[in-house]
This record gives C-alpha cells, sequence and structure tokens, in this order.
C-alpha cells in the first residue's frame, strides 16, 4: 500500500511541475502510460502476495446422502377368528337320503286298479327328541290320499336312529299315474320334516 501510494504522490509531483509558469525551465516530459503500467503491476503483485498470506481453507465436505431403510419382510395378515352361533337342533326333524329312502315301490311301478300295496320308507331321526307313542306318518294334504294308513312305529327312536316307515294304500280304480305325499307328526298331530312321496302308475 505504501508504494503505491508513494507512486500516486509521484504521479501528482510530475503533472503539477509539468503545469507550473513558462518561466521556469522546462521539465522533462512524462510518459503517463509508463506511469500506468508500472501502477498496476504494482497493483498486481501487492494482491498475488496477499493471496499467497492467507491461509488455505480445506475442501468443503460433501454430506453423504442419508442411509435409505431397507424395507421391511411383509407382514402375514393376521387370521381372524369369527365366533357363529351353531345352529339350534329341532325337538322334531328327520331326513333323508334319495337313493336309499323307496325301501320298495320305487317310482313308477305299475299297479292294477284297487290293489292293495305296502310302500315303506327309510329316514333318519335328526331332532334332539326322541319318537314315541303318538308319533306316525300323516297325510301331507296334496296329491291323492289313495285311501293310505299309516303303520303305527315299532317302539321308540332316538335321536340319530333310522327307521323304517309305512302306509296302507290301495290304488285308484281309474287308469292314470298317481301320487301320494306323507310326513312325520308328533304326539301332538304337529306335522314336521319334509314329505315323503309315492308315485304309481293304473293300468
Amino acid at each position: 500500500m505504501k508504494r503505491k501510494i508513494l507512486l500516486l504522490f509521484l504521479a501528482g509531483t510530475l503533472i503539477l511541475g509539468a503545469c507550473g509558469s513558462p518561466s521556469e525551465e522546462p521539465t522533462p516530459t512524462v510518459d503517463v502510460e509508463a506511469l500506468y503500467t508500472a501502477a498496476a503491476e504494482t497493483m498486481v503483485a501487492e494482491l498475488t502476495s496477499t493471496a499467497a498470506a492467507m491461509p488455505t481453507l480445506p475442501p468443503t465436505e460433501t454430506p453423504a446422502p442419508p442411509d435409505t431403510p431397507t424395507p421391511s419382510e411383509p407382514q402375514p395378515t393376521p387370521t381372524i377368528y369369527v365366533e357363529t352361533s351353531p345352529t339350534p337342533i329341532l325337538c322334531d326333524n328327520y331326513s333323508f337320503d334319495a337313493a336309499t329312502v323307496d325301501v320298495n315301490v320305487p317310482d313308477g311301478s305299475e299297479m292294477s286298479p284297487g290293489q292293495d300295496f305296502l310302500k315303506t320308507w327309510r329316514i333318519k331321526n335328526t331332532g334332539s327328541c326322541a319318537w314315541g307313542e303318538g308319533y306316525k306318518l300323516i297325510y301331507a294334504g296334496y296329491a291323492n290320499r289313495m285311501d293310505g294308513q299309516a303303520v303305527p312305529l315299532n317302539g321308540v327312536v332316538a335321536p340319530g336312529e333310522e327307521v323304517e316307515v309305512s302306509v296302507r294304500f290301495r290304488a285308484p280304480q281309474a287308469a292314470g299315474e298317481y301320487v301320494s305325499a306323507w310326513q312325520m307328526a308328533n304326539a301332538k298331530g304337529v306335522p314336521f320334516g319334509k314329505p315323503l312321496y309315492v308315485k304309481i302308475v293304473v293300468r
């Protein structure tokens, strides 16, 4: 800095001297461009020395990217158990297997006009009550009764037990196809279960 101030002072002095009175002795002409060049070189040298004296800063470290969390294993869907109420078991009920329900007189059996015959079915007590006295087959109220008379049960039928039930029929006098439907009833005469059918052809 001192050198720069000194150079500026000298330049000013030279300029003032050049502007002096005409009576004084002529001053040698100063090359202004050379003076500016010297001043510029001095400034560059000062800046270079100043930059060299400054401490070197350490390079800025680039922060590492945050760790990407590893996706966890998919968790199994929990099994939800729903409690259901059990189907209530009826006191009086029965079921049958379509393949074995007809013990005799299969559907479409031929009969003569007025012929007597006994039809037997095999059923299973699926209720919670035993069938005792008063339980029997009754006419279901549709198709043709064909003078049917139910045969009484032989003893008590416990829940889960199979039994054969029968009805005595008389074929109609007129030719044709006839169907009769029957179902079980309890001691109070209340019917239950699916109807049982007999189907004949009178020739």
